[in-house]
């Protein structure tokens, strides 16, 4: 069991780099389920997901080596077996090997995916598509067994535009008979990350990052080469931290038409940002107003951003609402906040936030991935000492934060007990 001990109120200077994409490296590596030959993933994050994600393909047979932030994967000697709950219950993404497994040898079995307790997150959206394109599903002992003599081209809309389910039709669609259009397509930057990698290992997919995404099928896929986009949620969560902690801190490797939700709010809120072509340099508000933050799909505000925000509103002078549209659990940090001095009250998936309030050092938990961000700000910017159990949730997305903070001025310590 690992804990953060954090000696709150340092200031943060100097440079911090952010890493690959989370949400994009954990679909791109299922993705190289679909070729026997050979992929090369670059700027590829050094976090627990993506070693999870290796030793699955590891025991498929992949032959992998990762160095320098460079993911090498060779197919030659994949076999297409089970996925058991040891490894797809770790993370949610896991869900990616149907996609993968099932347009490539129209067959995939695999345990239920696991990850953040965050809400129900039903895949409703993804064995719907599935069995649209003619598959067979059926769950067995907590495990989905798919099967597909044919898998067809189709339409399909989505009633809400789910990232997840976009990204995993993609996959089943590239090697699928036929065309496939998906309407009311998610358009995150990961999923045009996806496409592009798909389309070197020679898929035919077009309108990646729109609300339609054609995809024509072909017969096989070879080689494939990517970079990860950057992470824009590990850049939102370091903005937050640097309108709240900064002088002269800056944020590289970023891409700014990514953060745009975040980058308003700050502004609105009465932050100073100077924007530069891949970096922005952020120096600490002295006043902050209120804002008021809901969730929403991309190009909106990211629900991933939505609890560490959390934590930032606690410093403005006024009421904010904070408004969770995507998943029902997002709330569960709120009373560690409250005991950390802030004054909030929640009701269902909606948030007063009264500020300005000092918090204190306190024992907390991460209830999960973005709740540990929220508690890790808190703990920064508190008076005295903070310590955040279950802190594996964080370590999950957020690459070395532990070094990457303590270089630019923050004391922190990772305990393993």
């Amino acid at each position: 069991m690992k804990k953060l001990i954090i000696e709150g109120g340092h200031k943060l200077s100097g440079n911090v780099r952010i890493g690959g994409a989370k949400n994009s490296v954990v679909a791109l590596i299922p993705a190289t389920m679909l070729t026997k030959g050979k992929c090369v993933i670059e700027n590829v994050p050094d976090i627990s997901d993506v070693k999870i994600l290796i030793e699955t393909m590891q025991k498929l047979g992949s032959i992998i080596t990762f160095e320098d932030e460079v993911l090498t994967i060779d197919n030659r000697n994949v076999e297409n077996k089970k996925i058991s709950e040891e490894y797809a219950s770790q993370l949610r993404a896991s869900y990616y090997f149907m996609g993968a497994l099932l347009g490539h040898y129209r067959h995939a079995e695999i345990a239920s995916p696991g990850g953040c307790v965050i809400g129900s997150r039903p895949i409703d959206f993804h064995l719907d598509a599935f069995k649209k394109m003619g598959t067979k599903i059926e769950i067995k002992d907590g495990t989905y067994i798919m099967d597909a003599k044919k898998l067809k081209g189709i339409d399909i809309f989505f009633n809400f535009p789910s990232c997840g389910a976009t990204i995993n039709v993609m996959l089943a669609a590239v090697l699928a008979d036929g065309r496939t259009r998906i309407m009311n397509a998610a358009r995150e930057p990961e999923i045009v990350n996806v496409a592009n990698f798909l389309i070197s290992m020679g898929a035919r997919v077009y309108g990646a990052g729109t609300s339609t995404i054609t995809i024509e099928g072909v017969r096989t896929l070879g080689d494939g080469h990517v970079e990860v986009i950057p992470d824009r949620i590990e850049a939102g969560t370091y903005l937050i931290l640097g309108s709240l902690l900064g002088d002269n801190f800056t944020i590289n490797d970023i891409v700014e038409d990514h953060l745009q939700a975040i980058i308003m709010k700050l502004k609105e809120s009465g932050v100073n940002l100077k924007i530069d072509e891949n970096s922005i340099t952020v120096n600490r508000a002295r006043k902050l107003k209120p804002v008021n933050i809901k969730t929403t799909v991309y190009p909106g505000f990211p629900t991933d951003l939505g609890q560490p925000m959390s934590t930032f509103l606690t410093q403005c002078q006024g009421e904010s609402l904070f408004e969770e549209t995507i998943y029902e659990n997002r709330m569960r940090h709120i009373p560690h906040l409250n005991n950390m001095g802030a004054d909030i009250k929640a009701f269902d998936n909606t948030a007063i936030i009264r500020g300005m309030t000092p918090l204190k050092g306190r024992k907390v938990k991460a209830t999960d991935l973005r709740a540990g961000a929220s508690m890790l700000v808190a703990g920064l910017i508190a008076e005295g000492t903070t310590t955040i159990y279950n802190i594996e949730h964080l370590l999950r997305g957020y690459e070395r934060i532990v070094t990457k903070l303590n270089n630019v001025g923050a004391k922190i310590s990772l305990i393993d007990e």
